[in-house]
């Protein structure tokens, strides 16, 4: 039987802290739900816009029952939370997603084991446990290929490149030792991702395919929609229902891709919550990706994630800072270029301490402003 849904004057709660919960906790707000955040730290970009702050560490038990006592339904913007942790809540609360969908996506191992055995285009991989296994894994994947931690690991931290000079258990111990996966390495066109959102009642919308560039294996932009074909618009779309579906996930999950350079489409990984990628939505869409976060997980319908027009993000790093505070008054200038800043206090190199939307009649155009905008901030 289907839970009662949750209506707005309810108490949402979320695991976390950072910007992804702070913007989820501006659309529950905003529809009239009250916000509950635990995270480690105090005054977090969640915080400051939650109704309670509770600051304690995700394995404090005793907490997160607590926590999950004062609230109707439970979700996550930060997904490495602890299978114990998650049991602990679903005693107290409803949790969306469910803690299954939690504990494969935050383990790579466990994650491409997954999407392979459902019938879903992966990378060739081996897992890697212990120095036994790195030999055997190299001979089987070949060079290059690239070594990655399989958990913990976000933005690049936690892996390395194995080229034909490198030694690998070199490269093993530079990771710590620690249990990890070696992944053939792909020649790229391009990096897309897809965000589907799935209600309660098994219901599944799609927001138009994104295309992402990186910079030092951190987001840098993002435009909608994807230069890709129709025909890969609708297989990205049609492997993201497979894994949201699979894994009877409530709530917003992201597939993000590689896009081979002879042409194929490949999984690179699923996070299972909103997505950097998606924070164009918030502009750029008539539901934002925050937004059918909510209404997932509170069992109500889902909105339409229509784009409205191509859009461009731009991630503000903490480097813009270098030089002290960026030129603001100088991107105000850019009356179409929307500025969303996270309320963090301080600023280092590699920090996501912002974002620029723009909205254009082509993704070019779109692209273009958003970018002109980033660099009035330079002083």
């Amino acid at each position: 039987m289907t839970p009662p849904a949750v209506l707005p004057g309810a108490t949402v709660g979320v695991l976390g802290g950072g910007q992804l919960g702070r913007m989820f906790a501006m659309a529950a707000r905003r529809m009239g739900y009250r916000v509950h955040c635990l995270a480690p730290e105090y005054d977090t970009p969640t915080g400051q816009i939650a109704d309670l702050e509770v600051v304690a560490p995700y394995d404090d038990l005793d907490r997160i029952c607590e926590f999950a006592r004062g609230v109707d339904v439970v979700t996550f913007e930060f997904e490495n939370v602890s299978a114990d942790a998650v049991a602990a809540a679903e005693a107290h609360a409803l949790v969306r997603p469910n803690g299954r969908s939690l504990h494969i996506a935050q383990h790579r191992v466990r994650e491409k084991t997954f999407l392979r055995d459902c019938g879903l285009p992966v990378a060739p991989f081996a897992a890697v446990s212990r120095n036994d296994d790195l030999e055997s894994a190299v001979r089987r994947i070949g060079r290059p290929s690239v070594l990655k931690t399989a958990a913990f690991g976000y933005d690049g931290k936690g892996q390395v490149m194995i080229t034909a000079d490198t030694d690998p258990q070199q490269a093993w111990t530079d990771l710590g030792g620690h249990e990890s996966v070696l992944e053939a390495f792909i020649d790229l066109d391009r990096e897309i991702s897809m965000v589907a959102a799935r209600g309660v009642d098994g219901h599944v919308e799609l927001f138009a395919p994104f295309e992402n560039v990186h910079r030092h294996h951190i987001l840098d932009v993002t435009t909608a929609p994807a230069g890709i074909s129709e025909r890969m618009a609708r297989e990205a779309a049609e492997i993201a229902r497979v894994v949201v579906e699979r894994l009877d996930y409530v709530g917003v999950l992201c597939v993000e891709f590689f896009v081979a350079s002879d042409g194929r489409l490949l999984i690179n990984e699923i996070a299972p919550r909103p997505h950097n990628s998606g924070h164009l939505t918030f502009d750029a869409c008539r539901t934002s990706q925050f937004e059918q976060q909510v209404r997932a997980i509170c069992g109500l319908s889902l909105g339409s994630p229509e784009l409205l027009q191509p859009a461009a993000m731009a991630n503000l790093l903490g480097d813009l800072w270098a030089n002290g505070e960026p030129d603001w008054l100088a991107v105000s200038a850019f009356t179409d270029v929307k500025v969303h800043l996270y309320g963090k206090m301080s600023a280092r190199p590699g920090r996501k301490m912002g974002h620029l939307t723009a909205l254009a009649p082509s993704t070019a155009e779109a692209r273009a402003r958003v970018l002109a905008a980033r660099e009035a901030l330079v002083r």
